[in-house]
């Protein structure tokens, strides 16, 4: 949480984009890099911070004043400036910050000053790069087993079929899949 931290989780992004490398035993000339994709969904823990004072960001974080927040928020200042993710987006940050709970509880860890304080943020995040993609829904889940709440996002992409009678059946076999019919919901709903 100190000012230049941003530059840190950069370099974090570069080196992964830099040393990933996918192997294949075909000969076709599959992607052999992370940008060699023609689409790309990143997701995790990307350590980016919220640059204001513990309790001014409890205190926006109550008024759910989430665009105040993203003014200060270290990844979207890193992508405006195209320093870090350059060409990548996310979708609305329209929830509130992912981290730092204390376990199995609704409160940021740092309610209790002698504990110590750790900033809330929006660590947690769900990027995608490429023509095609179209984000449905991005939000964050209620489990409260970790000092996170995980995110979640709904792409729908488009992509060129060779097989219509393949396309069908994966089709099939991915609607066999899902389960969750709050998710199917929305998926129609939009």
């Amino acid at each position: 949480e100190k000012d230049g931290d941003e530059l840190k989780r950069n370099a974090d992004v570069h080196e992964i984009l830099r040393r990933t490398g996918f192997h294949s035993l075909s000969a076709i000339g599959l992607p052999k890099r992370i940008h060699d994709h023609e689409r790309i969904i990143w997701m995790g823990d990307l350590n980016y911070r919220i640059n204001l004072p513990y309790d001014k960001v409890r205190d926006l974080i109550s008024k759910e004043e989430w665009s105040k927040l993203i003014e200060r928020d270290q990844l979207v200042g890193e992508l405006q400036k195209g320093r870090s993710f350059d060409g990548w987006s996310e979708g609305a940050l329209n929830f509130a910050p992912t981290y730092k709970y204390e376990l199995n509880s609704e409160k940021y860890y740092g309610e209790d000053p002698k504990a110590g304080r750790r900033t809330p943020a929006w660590c947690d995040r769900i990027l995608s790069y490429g023509k095609g993609l179209r984000q449905l829904t991005y939000r964050r889940t209620e489990l409260k087993l970790s000092d996170h709440r995980p995110v979640t996002a709904i792409y729908m992409a488009e992509v060129e079929v060779f097989c219509p009678k393949k396309l069908q059946r994966a089709l099939n076999y991915t609607d066999a899949e899902i389960e969750n019919e709050e998710v199917v919901a929305e998926v129609i709903a939009y």
